[in-house]
């Protein structure tokens, strides 16, 4: 075996290990925590979305519990500030009496950052995240602060209530590496649930991973290399997102207003490498990237007027375009 198998092979025992621990606790939503997984690994930030009751934020506890990390959480509400996430300065005084500013740092410095119900808040509020999510960085009062890493923002929300709410606006939603879909158990899942948690039993989770070992596994994944056509396929499949290209479908070019930025290519091409990893493969497959198109661009299609009114689900525009994008580019 070479070096190179070897350590693919440690990738996927490690994690595949993170997966079994966070099973001890969740029960099915296999697809979501592979997702969160990419994120974590890929240095991104994740949109969980589904109706209440469905483990979102025990899924995304359980996933702290997992890992040698430190986690916080913040319950977002109508009258959160940005201070309450970011962290302010408070007046201490020190032996001579002597008063001075000083940071107090606010849960944001964190390494798994849980930010429940995240459209619940102002959009000034939610504007405090976009620094963090970006750049790794809280600047307050012009003193600019790193934060911990890894840095992993989890965030969850409600698709049916709306009163009350604030959608979170484009640029923000861009800035989530992927939007997972949460859903409704199977009969066997909710079986399972009833079991575990209406009987009398504890199940704790044992932290896998260290800190040093998930940055060092991050850097792994930027090694993996991707063939020239299968990254021209990512391009493709982005730019068939824009209304205004050849290689737009009938339905984009009728419901899109703004497809995907370039982050969208970007969260396909590095989350399609860390597929390939927990397939053992060390080389990106066009059907790797096939596979995370979905909640790598779903949240990156903005409708236009005709598309709202029409309730199009942007997930089925995207089936769309892997349904009718041939492999290789036409000559």
């Amino acid at each position: 075996m070479t070096d190179v198998e070897a350590q693919v092979a440690q990738f996927g025992e490690n994690f595949q290990r993170v997966r079994t621990e966070i099973a001890k606790v969740i029960v099915g939503h296999a697809d979501v925590v592979e997702g969160l997984l990419i994120c974590l690994l890929c240095g991104g930030h994740a949109l969980l979305e589904g109706v209440p009751g469905l483990g979102k934020t025990l899924l995304v506890k359980s996933l702290g519990a997992a890992l040698h990390l430190d986690f916080s959480r913040i319950q977002f509400t109508p009258d959160l500030m940005p201070a309450d996430i970011t962290g302010t300065r408070v007046v201490s005084q020190d032996e001579d009496g002597h008063r001075y500013f000083e940071f107090q740092q606010g849960p944001i410095f964190s390494n798994i950052v849980l930010a429940d119900e995240i459209n619940r808040a102002t959009p000034k509020t939610q504007s405090a995240l976009l620094e963090a999510m970006q750049e790794q960085t809280v600047t307050v009062a012009g003193v600019e602060y790193k934060l911990h890493l890894p840095f992993l923002v989890l965030a969850t929300q409600n698709p049916l209530e709306m009163d009350g709410t604030y959608p979170l606006p484009e640029a923000q939603l861009d800035r989530f590496f992927l939007k997972l879909q949460v859903t409704y158990p199977s009969f066997e899942d909710l079986s399972e649930i009833v079991d575990r948690t209406t009987q009398r039993q504890e199940r704790l989770l044992e932290p896998i991973l260290q800190e040093a070992k998930i940055l060092e596994a991050q850097q792994f994944v930027r090694d993996v290399p991707i063939a020239s056509h299968v990254k021209n396929y990512a391009i493709r499949m982005v730019m068939a997102t824009h209304p205004q290209t050849q290689t737009a479908s009938e339905q984009v070019k009728r419901y899109v207003r703004y497809g995907s930025s370039p982050r969208g290519v970007q969260s396909l091409v590095l989350a399609g490498k860390v597929r390939a990893l927990f397939q053992e493969r060390f080389h990106v497959s066009i059907e790797d990237l096939r596979a995370v198109a979905l909640p790598c661009l779903r949240h990156r299609l903005i409708l236009n007027f005709e598309g709202e009114a029409e309730g199009v689900d942007s997930a089925d525009l995207i089936r769309d375009i892997l349904e009718h994008l041939p492999e290789q580019a036409p000559r």
